[in-house]
């Protein structure tokens, strides 16, 4: 069973997903602030957690017991993915700290694989310069014990490895039209919006939206053969 752990309602697995079903890969989505953090991450075959608008640092009971579970999974040797906020608990669970940006990273972008990131068993393969979507306040420091996979202009570390088996992605790959377009009304309609160009997101998402899922069905099928048990080729 593959655990996604769900911050908000409309920050969803999308591809994810969609990719999981499409393999016939049972699993189960847990929104961990009605529900609760899992207990244990026994019996598992993946581990995902996905992104949200609150912060590592707010110290909230949820965000620390699921360090502990993203640790647990490790320990366990079960694939872990974190995308977004889900990148920056997992950093902080590995004791690297989480941080506000000098401004926020919104929009549509790409990050540069490093020479790590391009013979990484998740990334290699796709573009070197990987188009994303953006939509982050914070960055953090790269883990003590993490390989560094991709950076951007504006933040170094974009995506890291830990381990074999756990990853994380500060940018997102697993969306689709109808979550941007909720992202986009949620963010005018909050105190703390961080859009600063709607217009550019819309407008780009018939030129770009096609190209990040492309990739995401790449590193998302990678991430599912490790939870399959599979080697990829």
């Amino acid at each position: 069973m593959v655990v996604i752990l769900r911050h908000v309602p409309y920050e969803g697995p999308g591809l994810i997903e969609d990719m999981l079903e499409g393999r016939g890969l049972p699993y189960r989505i847990v929104d961990v602030f009605e529900e609760g953090v899992p207990l244990s991450a026994a019996g598992f075959t993946g581990l995902i957690s996905m992104g949200g608008p609150m912060s590592v640092n707010d110290g909230t009971p949820q965000i620390e017991r699921e360090k502990t579970l993203l640790l647990e999974a490790m320990e366990r040797d079960i694939p872990v993915l974190g995308v977004c906020l889900g990148a920056q608990v997992l950093a902080s669970a590995l004791g690297a700290r989480v941080f506000a940006g000098e401004q926020p990273e919104v929009g549509w972008g790409e990050v540069l694989l490093t020479g790590d990131g391009v013979v990484d068993p998740l990334l290699s393969g796709v573009e070197s310069v990987l188009p994303v979507l953006h939509w982050h306040g914070e960055t953090f420091d790269l883990p003590e014990m993490a390989v560094r996979l991709a950076g951007s202009e504006m933040f170094e570390n974009q995506a890291f490895r830990a381990g074999r088996k756990a990853y994380g992605l500060q940018f997102h790959l697993e969306i689709d039209e109808e979550m941007i377009l909720e992202w986009i009304d949620r963010d005018r309609e909050s105190d703390s919006g961080i859009v600063a160009e709607p217009g550019a997101i819309l407008d780009g998402i018939r030129s770009n939206l096609s190209r990040v899922r492309f990739g995401g069905a790449l590193v998302i099928g990678r991430f599912l053969d490790l939870v399959a048990g599979r080697k990829s080729g």
